[in-house]
């Protein structure tokens, strides 16, 4: 894979950007929808910064800062997290999918495996996809279902949005239960992703769009 415009996989070329060795700053290598990259890097600077302004992968967004609204959403080893509250340093050679990666993953599936990104200027995660067989249209399920279900009006919360929902169907998947489901459901049994489940589950994602209802429409399309 090339890498997107501004990024590298080797730390040299990110000199103006990333601390001394002064004790401030560490070497860290962070596996990026398949593809490493070794980065020096304040102590102090988050994953979704370092995807952004070290990597050039611009889909995860920046809203609150606090952890408060999902706009920055990822994946670390396949669960979803808010890359704003996580140290880069403190995942060394942790596998990290972004909605850029997603296009290389089958639904309900791990992280991606393959280097194959969206632009990383694109915004929803939805419009310029390469070709990885996911589907006819380079897209993985549930960004098809976003497209056709109309599920974003503004895009910003959008690459979120995606990432979360894949997190929260493997987690039900899994037997994680979340606060809607039936205290007597079998420990370690799958979830049965109902519409309440989906919302409960999806809450953190914020949308100032209102389009929940279609996001909820776009997550069914995808469960089996």
């Amino acid at each position: 894979m090339t890498p997107p415009p501004g990024a590298s996989r080797t730390a040299h070329q990110h000199r103006d950007r990333t601390a001394p060795h002064t004790g401030t700053g560490s070497t860290v290598t962070l596996r990026v929808n398949g593809a490493p990259y070794t980065l020096d890097l304040d102590h102090r600077t988050t994953l979704l910064d370092a995807l952004r302004e070290h990597i050039g992968l611009t889909g995860a967004k920046k809203g609150c800062d606090h952890g408060q609204c999902g706009a920055c959403t990822v994946l670390v080893e396949g669960r979803r997290v808010n890359s704003c509250l996580l140290f880069a340093v403190a995942l060394d050679d942790h596998a990290v999918t972004t909605v850029e990666g997603v296009a290389t993953r089958k639904a309900g599936t791990g992280p991606a495996d393959t280097a194959d990104t969206t632009s990383p200027a694109d915004t929803t995660g939805t419009g310029h996809a390469h070709d990885t067989g996911t589907d006819g249209d380079g897209l993985h399920p549930l960004q098809r279902a976003f497209v056709e279900r109309d599920a974003f009006q503004c895009g910003y919360c959008t690459p979120g949005q995606i990432c979360s929902a894949l997190g929260a169907l493997a987690e039900a998947a899994a037997g994680h239960p979340s606060y809607v489901t039936d205290p007597g459901h079998p420990p370690g049994r799958p979830v049965t992703p109902t519409p309440e489940e989906i919302s409960e589950r999806l809450s953190g994602n914020l949308c100032r769009c209102g389009a929940y209802p279609h996001i909820l429409a776009a997550v069914e399309d995808v469960i089996e």
